[in-house]
C-alpha cells in the first residue's frame, strides 16, 4: 500500500517514512538515517520494529540456507528486548538501551548485510529497581521457564529473588513470561545462538539472581564480613556452581580487597555494606558483558557487507522521562534527549536558515530555543553537574546531601536550575521538554562503577569457556597495582552519548 506512494499521500505511518528513505537511497544513491524520538512510552520501539519490517520487506531476498539476513535482523529484536527491555512506570516494554541498526544494501536494493550498535545500557537496573517497575525481562522469563530448566538453574518463583522483589510488580498483565521464554529461545536459534551457548547464557542469568540473594553480616575480625546465614551460603554456592568458579574464591572476591603498594600485597577486609556493594558491582559487570556478547554474536552471525555504499540507519534511543520519582537514570536519559534536541535544532533551524541566507531566499526568521546553556549546566567540565558528582564520589564521607549542597551553591543564579521549596537534596532542571525534579538519594551509589580486579581474575579463571571468554585478561589485571578502579557512570554515559551523536551526525 505504501510502496512507491508519494510521501504524504496516505495517512501517516512508519511504513511511509521507511518507503521514503528507501526511495531516496535508491534514486539518489545517498545513505539515509531515521531517528525515532519521543517521550517514554510514546511507541518508539514499536515504530522502529515497523520501520525494520518494511525495509526488510523491500530489501528481502531468499537465501539457500533458509535463514535470510532480513529475518535474522528482525529476530534480533526479541532477543535484545528480552535482555535490554523492562517495565517502567509508563511503559511495560521500555528499551533501557539505545540501538542503532545499520542496514546495508547492494546496488539492486537488496539487503547484503547489517550491523547493530547498542549504547548506554542501564546497568544499575540489574541491582536496583523501584516500585512498580521490573528488572530486565529475561530474569522473569527464566523464573517462568519449564520445570526442567528451573531445576537445572536451581530457580524458584521470581518473588524469591532480591534483585526482582524490590518491586511489588512481578507479573505483567498481557505478558506471559513462560511463553516469552520459549519465543526468546526460538529467536536465539534463528540469529545463530547455539543450544550450548543458550544454556551458558541462562546459567549466567541465573547466577546473577543467586548472587543477589547473598546477604552479609559482620565477621569476627574488625570491619570484616561473611555470608549472613545458611540461606546466603546456599546462594553463594549455587552462584559459584553456575559461574563454574571456586566458591571460596567467589566469597573472598566479595568480602576482601587486595591492595598492592611498593610490591607488597595487603589484604583488606570489607564490612557488610562494602561487601554488598561489591556483590552488586559484580552483578552489573557480568550482565553488561553478557549483553555485549549477545550484540557481538548477532552481528557476527548476520554479517556485514564492507563493500556496501548504500546504507539506511535507524536509531531508537530512550525517550524523555519525567516521573513522580526521578533518579540518576532519568538524569542520564534526559541528558541524551537534550543532546538530540540540540542536534534537531542545529539541522532543522540553524543550518536551513543559514542555507536560505546564503542563497538569498526570502524567508521569515523562525525563533527557536537554543538549549546549549542546559547542556553546559549538566556536562561542562569543570563545573557541571556531572563533574561535581564525580568529585563528590571521590571524596571520603561525602553523601547525597553534600552533593546537593554543592549544586545549590554553584547554580543558585542559573536560570535553568532551581531548588524545590523545603527540599534538602532534590534539584530541578528546566529541560527543553519541561521541568524535572530529581531526587539525589542514590545518585552517588548509581554513579559509582567499581572495576574490581578480583572479580575479573575470578571469572577469567572459570572452567566455563563461555564465562571465561566474557572476562579476557585486561591491562589492569596484569599490572602490579591491583587496586580497585573507580569509573564514573555519568562520565562514561556522556562519552558514549558523544560517540553516538558523532555517528548520527556522520
Amino acid at each position: 500500500m505504501y510502496k512507491g506512494a508519494e510521501f504524504g499521500e496516505l495517512s501517516p505511518h512508519p511504513f511511509a517514512m521507511a518507503d521514503r528513505a528507501y526511495r531516496l537511497m535508491m534514486n539518489y544513491g545517498t545513505s539515509q538515517a531515521i531517528l525515532v524520538s519521543g517521550e517514554s512510552g510514546a511507541g518508539k520501539t514499536e515504530s522502529t520494529k515497523m520501520l525494520m519490517q518494511y525495509l526488510a520487506f523491500m530489501g528481502g531476498k531468499v537465501e539457500s540456507d533458509g535463514r535470510s539476513v532480513q529475518q535474522q535482523v528482525l529476530e534480533s529484536n526479541p532477543v535484545l528486548e528480552a535482555f535490554g527491555n523492562a517495565k517502567t512506570v509508563r511503559n511495560n516494554n521500555s528499551s533501557r538501551f539505545g540501538k542503532f541498526v545499520e542496514l546495508q544494501f547492494d546496488q539492486n536494493g537488496k539487503i547484503s548485510g547489517a550491523a547493530i550498535r547498542t549504547y548506554l545500557l542501564e546497568r544499575s537496573r540489574v541491582c536496583q529497581i523501584s516500585d512498580p517497575e521490573r528488572n530486565y525481562h529475561c530474569f522473569y522469563m527464566l523464573c517462568a521457564a519449564p520445570p526442567e530448566d528451573r531445576e537445572r538453574y536451581k530457580l524458584g518463583d521470581a518473588s524469591l529473588f532480591h534483585y526482582l522483589n524490590q518491586s511489588n510488580c512481578i507479573k505483567l498483565d498481557g505478558m506471559d513470561d513462560s511463553s516469552e521464554y520459549i519465543a526468546t529461545r526460538r529467536a536465539m536459534d534463528i540469529v545463530g545462538i547455539s543450544s550450548d551457548e543458550q544454556d551458558a547464557i541462562f546459567r549466567v542469568v541465573a547466577a546473577i539472581l543467586h548472587l543477589g540473594n547473598v546477604e552479609f553480616s559482620e565477621g569476627s575480625e574488625a570491619d570484616s564480613s561473611v555470608p549472613k546465614d545458611d540461606k546466603s551460603q546456599f546462594h553463594l554456592r549455587t552462584a559459584a556452581e553456575l559461574f563454574m568458579c571456586d566458591e571460596k574464591s567467589l566469597e573472598e572476591s566479595l568480602c576482601k580487597r587486595v591492595m598492592v603498594t611498593r610490591g607488597e600485597s595487603i589484604v583488606r577486609n570489607l564490612d557488610s555494606r562494602a561487601a554488598a556493594l561489591s556483590r552488586d558491582a559484580l552483578a552489573r559487570m557480568v550482565y553488561s558483558r553478557l549483553f555485549d556478547w549477545l550484540v557481538n554474536k548477532i552481528n557476527t552471525t548476520i554479517g556485514q557487507d564492507p563493500t556496501s555504499k548504500l546504507l539506511i540507519g535507524v536509531l531508537d534511543i530512550y525517550g524523555f522521562e519525567s516521573f513522580k520519582t526521578n533518579s540518576f537514570e532519568q538524569f542520564c536519559i534526559n541528558l541524551t534527549n537534550e543532546k538530540l534536541q540540540q542536534h534537531f535544532n542545529q539541522h532543522v533551524f540553524k543550518m536551513e536558515q543559514e542555507e536560505y541566507t546564503k542563497e538569498e531566499i526570502d524567508w521569515s526568521y523562525i525563533q527557536f530555543v537554543d538549549n546549549q546553556e542546559i547542556l553546559d549546566l549538566i556536562e561542562k567540565k569543570p563545573g557541571g553537574i556531572i563533574a561535581l558528582l564525580d568529585e563528590t564520589c571521590m571524596l571520603r564521607n561525602s553523601n547525597h546531601e553534600t552533593f546537593a549542597e554543592k549544586l545549590y551553591q554553584k547554580f543558585k543564579d542559573n536560570p535553568h536550575f532551581s531548588r524545590p521549596k523545603f527540599s534538602r537534596s532534590d534539584f530541578t532542571i528546566h529541560h527543553y521538554a519541561g521541568n524535572v525534579t530529581y531526587q539525589t538519594d542514590l545518585f552517588l551509589d548509581k554513579n559509582i562503577d567499581y572495576a574490581v580486579n578480583e572479580h575479573q581474575d575470578l571469572l577469567h579463571a572459570s572452567t566455563s569457556p563461555f564465562v571465561s571468554s566474557l572476562f579476557p585478561p585486561s591491562e589492569e589485571s596484569t599490572k602490579s597495582n591491583k587496586s580497585t578502579k573507580f569509573t564514573s557512570i555519568g562520565s562514561s554515559f556522556k562519552l558514549n552519548r558523544t560517540t553516538l551523536h558523532a555517528l548520527h551526525k556522520a
